[in-house]
């Protein structure tokens, strides 16, 4: 048998806001334990002759706040389990036992586990005093988060908002940090120290630029940022962009996008693939945002068509996703190991082959060649394809064998142009000396798509350089010779284009 664990709730920290009941379990424990002196209602209590013991010590010997509350479940718990048959364990935490109160969720988790019994007792919280100080009802919509673990992904600006656990100036400028994500930098928000105790209480009303310039942070410190509704503070959420996309293909929407089916914008979503990788090969960050923005467009209007028929919604697309990065990076996730990228992508093999087998597909009986677009550019994907193949050994010990390849094909090419053969044969030699050309690349690590495209741009600026040069002599190219242009080609190299 062991002591009885009871846990209680000092309140906020205005001593008339304990309960009888309370006060009585503290006078009347075998021993009392408090998370922490640093609260006003104990001070009373102590001049009135109440002996108990803190854990204050504990935060000075352990490194992180998780160490703390655990250390702290540890040692009530041997308390208990050590004490008389009968007796009754006091622990008495700030606010109420159940409002973030780490070392409470421990001790739920554990005490059962021990044969421990375990009570708890509510007291005020400190969510109490903030809807009365200051003023909102949280039938509104409310929402507590915790400063030590706040992200910008958490923060829902339609939502009252309070912030606790803001303990000093440092992890008000983390809040700060956070909160600047979504909404303006001067945006009003609300400092409290101590809300309902006597002579104690402060609260601040300043621009969020200014929340970590603020004194008295301390362990009664709270942060509240008030509700808005302004369409713009949401202009950053995805939430929002799934609901406008939904308004679009509404009745009383866009008529254009009420009429798209996947048929119709499947070339969009094609040419806006390309307008991004434009950005990319520009360097070009302001434009390559707003052609993400164009591409994601694509995403969530194929997913509310799904949607609009029952099939899947954007979010379950998310969710595939998510599943299948965590997956498929087993030593991010797991337990796996990859001490560089090739042993990185050896497990994501690994795992797709996992998945496979999963899903009841027979390994076996797949092609080595699966899993390349079926429309993925001719080029791209004789690259990919060949690369699938090496995989296996299916493939030349080096380059060289390659280039014979290629002048191989080329000879054979020339035989078709020079004896006339048909516009098909022609077409299939000129497909073999390119597919053969596309793998030079893969033996000298180099993206033919990439390598084509770089030529292209050269060509372009090579050209347009010419064009220039006629122009300024009253030109047009077609009013000058082969000769002029070459000789204003090779100017152009010889500047750098």
């Amino acid at each position: 048998m062991s002591a009885a664990l009871t846990v209680v709730g000092l309140g906020s920290g205005d001593a008339d806001q304990l309960t009888l009941g309370i006060i009585k379990k503290m006078k009347h424990a075998a021993t009392l334990y408090v998370r922490t002196l640093d609260h006003p209602v104990l001070n009373d209590l102590q001049q009135e002759g109440l002996e108990m013991t803190s854990f204050d010590t504990i935060y000075e010997s352990k490194s992180s706040f998780p160490e703390v509350y655990d250390e702290i479940a540890n040692q009530l718990i041997d308390a208990a389990r050590s004490g008389d048959a009968g007796t009754e364990i006091v622990y008495a935490v700030p606010g109420h036992p159940m409002v973030a109160e780490a070392s409470v969720r421990l001790l739920k988790e554990r005490c059962p586990q021990q044969g421990i019994s375990l009570r708890i007792m509510g007291g005020e919280s400190f969510l109490d005093e903030a809807f009365i100080r200051l003023g909102f009802d949280p039938i509104e919509g409310f929402q507590l988060l915790d400063a030590s673990s706040l992200s910008p992904e958490l923060i829902q600006p339609q939502l009252h908002t309070l912030i606790g656990q803001v303990y000093d100036g440092f992890t008000a400028s983390d809040v700060k940090l956070c909160l600047m994500e979504v909404y303006p930098d001067d945006y009003p928000v609300f400092v409290g120290h101590a809300l309902g105790v006597q002579d104690q209480e402060v609260i601040h009303k300043v621009p969020l630029h200014e929340l970590d310039r603020t004194p008295g942070y301390g362990n009664l410190s709270l942060i509240y940022v008030p509700k808005n509704t302004d369409d713009a503070l949401r202009r950053r959420s995805f939430a929002r962009l799934h609901e406008i996309v939904n308004i679009l293909r509404s009745p009383g929407g866009c008529p254009w996008d009420q009429e798209q089916t996947h048929q119709s914008i499947r070339k969009n979503l094609i040419e806006e693939t390309y307008e991004v990788i434009e950005t990319i090969d520009e360097d070009d960050p302001d434009h390559m945002k707003e052609e993400l923005g164009d591409l994601l467009l694509q995403i969530m209007l194929h997913s509310q068509m799904e949607e609009e028929v029952g099939t899947f919604n954007v979010y379950d697309v998310i969710e595939g996703l998510n599943d299948k990065l965590i997956f498929r990076h087993p030593h991010v996730f797991g337990d796996n190991q990859a001490e560089d990228a090739n042993e990185a992508l050896q497990n994501w093999e690994q795992m797709k082959a996992e998945e496979k087998k999963r899903k009841g597909q027979d390994v076996e009986k797949t092609s080595v060649l699966d899993g390349i677009p079926r429309d993925l550019p001719a080029l791209m994907k004789g690259y990919k394809l060949q690369k699938k193949a090496a995989k296996v050994g299916f493939d030349w010990d080096d380059v060289e064998g390659v280039f014979a390849k290629i002048e191989e094909e080329l000879a054979e090419l020339r035989e078709a142009v020079q004896q006339g053969h048909d516009a098909e044969a022609r077409k299939l030699e000129l497909g073999d000396v390119l597919f053969a050309t596309a793998n030079v690349a893969r033996f000298i690590d180099t993206d033919p798509e990439e390598a084509l495209a770089a030529t292209n741009r050269k060509f372009v600026a090579r050209f347009q350089y010419i064009e220039d040069r006629l122009r300024e002599q009253g030109k047009t190219p077609a009013e000058s010779t082969v000769e002029e242009m070459e000789r204003f080609w090779q100017q152009a190299k010889k500047a750098g284009l």
